[in-house]
């Protein structure tokens, strides 16, 4: 969902960590030989077939399920992202609240790391050495997360719904243990760009994106859908510097009417406030990962619905504003009940589908789950989650939501328009298909 500026540490290349992967890949197999092993010594023994001793699999106890996650509570990203797991742990109390799942309680630990990949590093082996979770389960952010990568996957951890939109954690060859959850920046670029180039044809598209790996993704996109000499400029920013005056003059002296923003939320509502004081107002299409009405209006004030108006962004999930929508109307319940006081938005959505994604793998992976039967679980296509558009699960693929849908800002109000969308290739069609239904009371039966 988030990326900055700060590198992760030195990593290897595919071709070298192909053969740690099979062996990875080798250790999945033969751990499942071995439970399968012992499930048919306890039914020669007992009479009564039991799967792996609960006390054998890190972070299962028979009466819990003990997962973490690494999140920016403090640092540049904490406004427009703290309020995440907040949500998530919501949803997970409401489910521990209704017996939780296969009769054990979700039990989650929510670490800071500020944002920083070095913090990440330090808080991820805690989780993982010390506490002994058994997955981590939405770790926020590019760089960071890429930073305990490796470290995740030498240590067969399930590393899931990985919160950020790079294709790094679509490599099942290279990293079996890791799965996406957003859509990819190189797919919403792709669908921002069809929607734009349709409203407005003859206009003077830009870029304001950051300057890493979030941002060139972005372009990658962009361009491959618009042409390679589409955007008139390309502007870049860094975190560590809040002043974006400079790149927005020359947005608006190259004429730009239509600027891409590849960037958080807090540098989204800069870039706009920046224009708004220079007198430039042209049209802004955002990444879902900055691009939230709620966040964006804490950081814009009473300027907001003026500045807003006509602001264009991407989505996968239901909307905080669609009050029919029966995913969105749960969640709005549980967050009033779990997490009181604190605001509904777009966040409070992302945190709480994680959550329920979670909560299927876990149903999905039976009552006595195993970090392989887990893993088996995501790949079986099974787990569908409550997008407009399917994931990309399955044996060969890793990727999370497969497409989205176009929003747009209307007299306050950021609502979905038009029909979903997936990518292929270089284009974007509309999908068609229905989204899954909610079970019952918003828990995996």
């Amino acid at each position: 969902m988030i990326v900055s500026q700060h590198p992760g540490p030195v990593r290897s290349t595919p071709a070298q960590r192909r053969p740690a992967a099979n062996k990875r890949r080798h250790s999945v197999l033969a751990a499942a030989v071995t439970a399968a092993a012992l499930t048919l010594a306890a039914c020669g023994s007992s009479g009564e077939g039991t799967s792996t001793a609960a006390e054998d699999v890190p972070g299962i106890t028979d009466s819990t399920v003990t997962v973490g996650t690494h999140q920016p509570l403090t640092g540049p990203a904490a406004a427009g992202y703290a309020s995440i797991s907040p949500a998530t742990k919501a949803y997970f109390d409401h489910v521990n609240a209704n017996g939780g799942i296969h009769g054990r309680t979700i039990e989650y630990t929510v670490k800071d790391d500020g944002y920083n990949p070095a913090n990440t590093q330090s808080v991820v082996r805690e989780m993982v050495l010390q506490d002994e979770v058994f997955a981590v389960v939405g770790g926020l952010g590019t760089p960071p997360h890429s930073s305990v990568l490796d470290f995740l996957n030498d240590n067969e951890v399930p590393d899931l719904f990985v919160a950020s939109g790079s294709p790094t954690w679509n490599q099942p060859e290279n990293y079996p243990y890791t799965y996406g959850f957003m859509q990819d920046y190189d797919t919403e670029a792709k669908g921002l760009a069809a929607y734009v180039q349709e409203e407005f044809p003859d206009a003077t598209y830009c870029l304001f994106g950051q300057d890493d790996d979030f941002g060139a993704d972005f372009k990658t996109g962009l361009e491959s859908a618009l042409g390679s000499d589409s955007l008139a400029s390309t502007q870049v920013y860094s975190t560590t510097n809040t002043d974006v005056a400079a790149q927005i003059s020359d947005l608006q002296a190259a004429g730009c009417d239509v600027n891409f923003l590849a960037s958080i939320n807090g540098f989204t509502a800069q870039a706009i406030g920046t224009a708004a004081k220079l007198g430039y107002m042209p049209r802004w299409a955002a990444s879902s990962a900055g691009g939230d009405y709620n966040t964006l209006s804490s950081y814009l004030g009473e300027n907001t619905d003026a500045l807003l108006e006509g602001f264009i962004s991407s989505n996968y999930l239901p909307a905080n504003t669609d009050t029919d929508d029966e995913w969105t109307a749960k969640f709005k319940e549980i967050n009033e009940e779990y997490n009181p006081g604190a605001a509904f938005d777009g966040n409070t959505i992302f945190g709480m589908s994680i959550g329920y994604l979670f909560a299927e793998a876990l149903h999905e992976a039976g009552e006595n789950p195993t970090r392989e039967s887990l893993l088996e679980a995501l790949e079986s296509g099974d787990v569908q989650g409550n997008g407009h558009v399917p994931l990309g699960f399955s044996a060969d693929s890793h990727a999370g939501y497969t497409g989205g849908m176009i929003t747009l800002v209307s007299d306050g109000v950021q609502a979905y328009t038009g029909s979903p969308y997936s990518a292929d290739g270089d284009s974007v069609s509309a999908y068609t298909e229905d989204r899954p239904a909610m079970p019952e009371n918003g828990i995996p039966q």
